[in-house]
């Protein structure tokens, strides 16, 4: 990968490699923690993801007023235009929040994405929608490891991957006031009742702590008060 890919990726029209970092072991541990979230509630891989999709699906339908399905989501997004549509969905309402409640410390690509609207399947067009959207995602500072590659969809090679980028997009549009998936909402819930559950138990062991202190306190003073007494007896 060239140095102004590394740079500015929203400058990249490609990204078909991923850096060495995927296969680090901090990103391995984020992508299982993202992957084990949502793949609880489901006793094989394939459920899982054909429940992502019907979800991601329905979300975007929600989002565009489009008729996507599981059972044709996959095909009806390889063009890239859905994604790329919904990238600058994402940057002009990052924007508008930006200039009425600046966000400090989130990161927002400058340019929008370039695609074509008219294209068909497996067409170079269609893969360098897909790859202009793939560097949408990691200008949007999406981690290596949740990336994909354009082959993942056209040639099918790894739909699993193309899935959690998408969820991953979903989280950070978030961010901004974009809808997410029902499944995202949930993650969502559950990391907010986790939060308030370890506030709570902060609290009571800071309280726990508090009281111990104090009894402690009372203690030392006993005992200075006791080896006076017992001083004043000798004299």
């Amino acid at each position: 990968m060239s140095p102004m890919c590394e740079d500015k990726p929203e400058n990249c029209s490609f990204i078909e490699d991923h850096d060495n970092d995927s296969n680090d072991s901090k990103d391995d541990e984020q992508l299982q923690s993202l992957q084990s979230r949502t793949l609880r509630q489901f006793k094989t891989g394939e459920e899982y993801l054909y429940a992502m999709k019907e979800d991601l699906a329905e979300w975007l339908n929600n989002l565009y007023s489009l008729q996507l399905s599981a059972d044709d989501f996959i095909e009806r997004l390889e063009t890239g235009v859905i994604l790329c549509r919904h990238a600058n969905n994402v940057l002009q309402t990052a924007r508008k929040m930006q200039k009425t409640s600046p966000m400090v410390g989130v990161r927002i690509p400058e340019k929008d994405v370039v695609y074509r609207a008219n294209v068909k399947p497996q067409t170079f067009q269609a893969r360098d929608n897909m790859s202009n959207f793939i560097s949408w995602c990691k200008a949007l500072n999406i981690r290596e490891c949740l990336l994909f590659e354009t082959d993942d969809i056209v040639l099918r090679k790894n739909e699993r991957s193309f899935i959690l980028c998408l969820l991953e997009v979903a989280r950070k549009g978030s961010q901004f006031g974009v809808i997410v998936p029902l499944l995202v909402q949930m993650e969502q819930e559950i990391d907010r009742e986790l939060k308030s559950n370890d506030a709570q138990a902060n609290s009571e062991q800071n309280t726990t702590n508090a009281d111990q202190r104090e009894t402690e306190t009372t203690e030392t003073q006993q005992n200075v008060t006791n080896g006076l007494k017992h001083l004043h007896q000798r004299v």
